[in-house]
């Protein structure tokens, strides 16, 4: 048969093989180059039947094939060598680097080898799949090498895989025992040589999955612990995607009933390796790991012990919704499986049917997994697997309300807190129909399917509560924590039930607990979420608004009468009031404040008794200031709503006024929580009263602004100072780490970070000075653990809003820091000091915010080079003028900031550096003057060789001075005793000390004839430029020029992303430039790039000034 075979394919070869070419490569092609196997499917030309008949007759099939698969040109090693020799050989010679490997090519050419190779090897299969599997040839080198290949490189082609490969045909089922034997050859020979050493994670998980395929199939020969070992030991594969096809493959064993009896030795051994997987760090992993574990749990109770199952019951409170409902299910099916075994009362309903039990385990299980605060979650988890349960609303109200029966454990207080609190979550989920808040990516669009669920179900949940929530009301009316929950459920109603169903009468009942449980509570949370639900039932849509609102006027009405009876009673007996007398005024202040919040409470002119509240002195003025905050933001409401005229906008602007001025005062309190809430009501009113507030055609709106005074400034930034840059209490760390404490200061950052964000805002939107960020930015490196994000994104904003103007509040900050280590360790500074060594290091930090583009920043860093060289010499040494300056150390500080200046910009730095420097000063060597050197040599890095080296000698010094005194008058910042219109930057120290000019000048000023046409310079470029800074407290900011001419401007157009080659010869061009500054480009693509991205356009409303913010 074998030989008829041949013969019939060598005919078949005569006639189908092209012409002038042979596979085994013994004929050459038209252009005299041999045409192997590998070459004749990569190209895929020719027709594959053909190349594999020749291929199967050929002599040199075997290592065609494995030349194939490798690509290489040399296969006489194959014909001489042992397999052993070759493996060696091959290791040593293969190059990965030289593109012959197949399965390493890319781009179009693999897809066409790709393709070929696939087609081959469907072909090769079905051709020897009856006949040539039996040749001793040829069949260990198809089995070991071209299956593996063959699944490795294309999984579309499965149907000719091992499977096929050794189950088709007739011939085949007649010798089972030489499949067998085959197919542990192929295991032996590829599967344990690939399933774990294999460096492609494709290749390892395909491996897992042909192994399910056999152990599935021929389950009496492979499901066994020699084969099984591999599949669990693959388990702990460093790529999540075989570790999941691993649990994938499992779970298809585990879910035959019938073969859990040969996995029971797995699951002893690997038990514990996969209940750690439902903690893996890929999400899809961990997801299957619990499934497996449900399969596991399902095929055998005894399986998993109790520790297990607690392990994955943590995870229904995982913020990954996927592996929390996966454990959801599991939690189910096992308390479920258990209730039902031990209860046969499947046929009874209420509290003694098995919800009822089930609701009872629940709550245990939430309160014993000590997470009370994550209620929803738990829900969230359950809700897949035991909405049933979920939802028998009337159920769990028997159990809070009826009686319990004989022998029936009576629930505790706190196991009663817990099922309210799991109601309202139920109740929540099934009327929002979404997840809670951290679950999920936000609402999506429910299907029509789900709408209609969700609206029966919110049918449901109406029809019972609103004839059962009144009597719950009434039983748990003294718990606040109870009341708190229960009163959240009409949120959720739907309240046209009330007069479709004619139960009016039910929420009469309602609304009267309602009002008893505002008279008998203080707390903050009922009041708030009664307040909240008293809202949502006076909707103006609504049929019962009118009963509601009559109910909640008449509420309203007493609380003002008696909160205005009790602070009569109160003023009239002044220092003589007693503790009760506070105590009335401030718990009728606190149910008013809470209302207050969500309603409009103005008609009852609350902020006029509140007001002669705080101007009398109470300590406890907290819920008098932010009741009053409600007024005026419900008044401004009414204005911004309306067409208002002139008397209410005076009216309301004094009302502001005054309030403002109590808040200022408030900040001096003893009281820490009066002067918090007084600061934070200051923040919020500047914020809203401001230059904002006329954005949007609200231009009338303009008598309403204020505009924080440089006293009010100053107080505010005291107060962040005092209580938000605070060392932490040493004294007060807890030692053994109590959990509470931990908390507490947790809590106390939030609310130093809230304080320190407000007052950010304020600078970002330009309401307070930039240069009280100084004080902010000093605190970055030592507070950057608390606060380095805030800071970091306020220094961000206000180098958006101006760029120069950042620059100088950089430069300030870092002098504040350099005054203070002056007064503490004197003008002799250890240079090596930690001190010293955290201010160049947030210099360093402070230079990298300025990025890679020095053309965007140069303004800006030139800039603050020139306020700290004038920082350096602001003041000579008092000892002796031959002396360094006190502040001379604060230049090894700026040469942090020489990195970011242009090489034509260090030259023009540096002339002005030495503007400052005498010649006795150039020739000094001393330690005290390496900042200097430092300095320079930072100045001159990158320059020109002109410029003479710091080691040059002293005539040399002496000829460049007197050639830089020569220039003066076209040198860089000018220094002059009348200022030109331009404003030209200035030496702090001439503006400060005018008694300095006339020593100054003498030596630094220009030759008076050139004035003339300097000024005309200056005017012609002043027209061109724009002025970066802004007057302040009625001081002119200085301006600045630029460092190109204006007919030069194109030039930068054209290397704003040019390479470093056309920076330099630009920078040659513009050397001798002495000006410091650049004039605003006409390319708009410039002007855009510059232009300050300001926050998002949908939570602000943009004015004059770039900067707003919502009202509402």
């Amino acid at each position: 048969m074998l030989a008829t075979n041949k013969k019939a394919r060598q005919e078949k070869s005569q006639v189908e093989a092209p012409p002038g070419r042979r596979v085994n490569g013994a004929q050459r092609n038209g252009g005299g180059n041999p045409v192997t196997l590998f070459e004749m499917v990569k190209q895929g030309k020719s027709a594959m039947q053909s190349v594999v008949d020749e291929w199967i007759e050929g002599p040199a099939g075997p290592h065609q094939l494995l030349h194939l698969l490798l690509g290489l040109q040399r296969i006489e090693m194959f014909r001489n060598m042992q397999n052993v020799e070759i493996i060696r050989k091959m290791t040593e010679e293969f190059d990965e680097d030289s593109g012959d490997y197949p399965l390493t090519i890319s781009g179009p050419l693999w897809n066409k080898f790709r393709y070929s190779y696939c087609e081959f090897i469907a072909v090769l299969i079905r051709q020897c799949q009856y006949s040539i599997i039996y040749d001793e040839l040829h069949h260990t080198v198809i089995d070991h090498n071209t299956v593996t290949d063959y699944i490795v490189t294309d999984r579309n082609v499965t149907d000719y895989t091992v499977t096929d490969h050794n189950v088709t045909g007739y011939a085949l089922q007649e010798n089972q025992d030489e499949i067998e034997n085959m197919m542990n050859s192929i295991f032996k020979g590829i599967f344990v040589h690939r399933y774990r050493l294999d460096a492609i994670a494709e290749i390892r998980a395909i491996c897992i999955e042909e192994i399910r395929v056999w152990m599935q199939i021929y389950s009496d020969a492979f499901l066994n612990d020699s084969y099984l070992k591999y599949v669990g030991w693959t388990l702990h594969d460093r790529q999540g995607e075989v570790r999941l096809k691993c649990l994938k493959a499992l779970q298809n064993l585990y879910s035959h009933r019938e073969l859990f009896q040969k996995l029971e030795l797995f699951t002893n051994r690997f038990k514990d390796r996969i209940v750690s997987m439902t903690l893996d760090k890929e999400y899809d992993v961990a997801v299957e790991a619990v499934r497996l574990i449900i399969l596991v749990l399902q095929g055998s109770e005894d399986a998993l012990s109790d520790d297990d199952c607690e392990n994955v019951y943590h995870l229904v409170y995982s913020a990954h919704r996927p592996v929390a409902l996966a454990a959801g299910d599991f939690l189910h099916r096992n308390k479920h499986d258990q209730i039902l075994a031990e209860e046969a009362l499947a046929k009874h309903r209420g509290r003694s049917s098995p919800n009822g039990n089930l609701i009872r385990m629940l709550v245990l299980f939430f309160l014993e997994s000590e997470l009370h605060e994550h209620a929803a979650y738990l829900v969230d988890s359950l809700w897949d697997s035991s909405q049933d349960l979920l939802k028998d609303w009337e159920c769990m109200t028997e159990v809070l309300l009826e009686e319990p029966v004989q022998g029936e454990e009576v629930l505790s207080e706190r196991q009663e807190s817990a099922l309210i609190e799991l109601i309202v979550c139920s109740i929540r989920q099934a009327a929002e129909a979404h997840p809670p808040v951290g679950r999920g990516t936000g609402k999506r669009v429910l299907t029509a399917k789900e709408r209609k669920t969700q609206t029966d179900d919110r049918n449901k949940l109406t029809e019972h509560f609103i004839m059962s929530l009144p009597t719950l009301l009434s039983k748990y009316q003294a718990d606040s924590e109870k009341v708190a929950n229960l009163l959240q459920i009409p949120q959720y109603f739907n309240l046209d039930i009330y007069s479709t169903g004619r139960m009016e009468k039910h929420l009469d009942a309602l609304l009267k607990q309602m009002r008893l449980v505002v008279e008998k509570h203080t707390e903050l949370e009922v009041l708030e979420t009664c307040s909240k639900t008293f809202s949502i039932l006076c909707s103006e849509e609504l049929s019962i608004m009118n009963r509601v609102d009559i109910a909640w006027s008449q509420l309203i009405d007493e609380l003002t009468d008696r909160f205005s009876h009790a602070v009569e009673e109160l003023l009239q007996e002044g220092d003589e009031a007693d503790d009760d007398d506070i105590y009335s005024v401030l718990s009728s202040l606190k149910r008013l404040t809470a209302f207050h919040n969500a309603h409009d409470l103005t008609s009852w002119d609350l902020f006029g008794t509140c007001y002669r509240l705080l101007r009398a002195g109470i300590e406890r003025k907290v819920q008098a200031l932010q009741c009053s905050h409600y007024s005026i933001m419900w008044q401004l409401v009414k204005i911004t709503e309306g067409s208002p005229s002139k008397d209410d906008l005076i009216a309301l602007r004094r009302v502001v006024k005054s309030f403002l001025a109590v808040c200022q005062q408030c900040l001096s309190n003893v009281n820490t929580p009066v002067k918090e809430q007084a600061f934070m009501l200051l923040c919020d009113l500047l914020m809203i009263f401001s230059h904002q507030l006329m954005a949007g055609g609200r231009e009338g709106l303009q008598p309403l602004v204020f505009h924080p005074d440089s006293v009010l400034q100053n107080e505010l930034l005291n107060f962040v100072l005092d209580h938000v840059f605070i060392e932490q209490d040493e004294e007060n760390q807890s030692v053994d780490g109590d959990e509470e404490d931990e908390a507490n200061k947790i809590e106390a950052l939030h609310k130093r970070r809230n304080l320190l964000a407000a007052f950010s805002k304020l600078i970002i939107y330009d309401i307070v000075d930039m240069s009280a960020a100084a004080d902010i930015f000093k605190h970055y490196m030592k507070y950057y653990n608390d606060y380095g994000d805030i800071i970091k994104e306020t220094l961000s904003k206000t180098r958006q809003m101006d760029k120069i103007l950042c620059a100088k509040t950089l430069i300030l900050s870092l002098q504040q820091l350099f005054n203070e280590l002056i007064q503490d360790q004197g003008p002799n500074l250890d240079r090596t000091s930690a001190h010293v060594s955290g201010l160049k290091e947030l210099a360093r930090r402070f230079a990298l915010t300025f990025g890679l583009d020095q053309i965007k920043t140069r303004e800006a860093v030139a800039t603050l080079h020139k306020d700290g060289i004038e920082f350096a010499f602001r003041f000579p040494n008092p000892k002796r003028p031959d002396c360094p300056p006190p502040n001379l150390a604060f230049l090894e500080v700026l040469c942090e900031f020489s990195s970011k200046l242009l090489r034509q910009d260090k030259k023009t730095v540096h002339s002005y550096l030495e503007k400052f420097l005498t010649e006795q000063m150039c020739e000094r060597r001393d330690d005290v003057w390496l900042p200097l050197i430092s300095y320079r040599n930072s100045l001159l890095t990158g320059g020109d060789d002109d410029h003479g080296s710091i080691t040059s000698s002293s005539s040399s010094k002496t000829g460049s001075i007197r050639s830089r005194k020569k220039e003066s008058a076209k040198g860089p910042w000018a220094m002059k005793a009348d200022p030109p219109p331009t404003a030209q930057l200035t030496s702090t120290e001439l503006e400060q000390n005018p008694s300095h000019a006339t020593d100054h000048a003498q030596r630094h000023s220009p030759d008076p004839m050139l004035w003339p046409q300097k000024l005309e310079d200056v005017n012609r470029k002043e027209r061109t430029a724009v002025s970066y800074m802004k007057a302040r407290s009625g001081g002119v900011r200085e301006t600045v020029r630029g460092l190109m001419e204006d007919d030069a401007e194109p030039i930068f157009e054209d290397v704003m992303m040019s390479s470093r080659g056309q920076l330099e010869d630009m920078n040659e061009e513009f050397e001798d430039t002495m000006v410091i500054d650049l004039p605003p480009s006409c390319n708009r693509r410039e002007r855009a790039e510059l232009r300050p991205n300001f926050f998002d356009s949908a939570a602000m409303m943009e004015d004059e000034s770039g900067f707003s913010m919502p009202m509402f």
